[in-house]
């Protein structure tokens, strides 16, 4: 397995935006699977992850596949008391670093509690004001 792809594993879940950003590209797009925007920047990116590991909770990896530059991370957590399933697609680019970072995620309820939980979240973090020029 990646090394970058075991770090992972181990930190995501954690929440800690600091770890997080080690492991992603300066110009990281993430997809989340709340909405269709696109978020770009090591530093953002970081910060969304970070809120999103404070609103996960009982989380943890299923399964791992992939090689190379290509990896698909199958988990399961909580939001609030509704459960999800949802996997982390995953590219890497020629440093190891995450490139390319894009959630799909189940059921449609849990991820609309998710949506509601990160909008209460990036609303009491001044940070995602200047952030917004990272959607794209």
């Amino acid at each position: 397995m990646h090394p970058t792809i075991e770090r992972m594993q181990d930190i995501v879940a954690k929440g800690d935006e600091t770890l997080i950003a080690g492991i992603l590209a300066e110009n990281v797009r993430f997809l989340p699977p709340t909405y269709w925007k696109t978020w770009t920047g090591r530093e953002p990116v970081a910060a969304v992850l970070g809120h999103v590991g404070q609103v996960f909770s009982e989380f943890r990896y299923r399964r791992v596949m992939g090689d190379g530059n290509d990896w698909a991370l199958e988990f399961q957590c909580k939001v609030g008391d509704l459960d999800a399933v949802g996997v982390d697609l995953i590219t890497l680019d020629d440093d190891g670093l995450i490139a390319v970072f894009e959630v799909v995620m189940r059921p449609y309820k849990t991820v609309g509690a998710l949506r509601d939980a990160m909008n209460a979240r990036v609303m009491t973090d001044a940070r995602f004001l200047k952030f917004r020029h990272a959607l794209s």
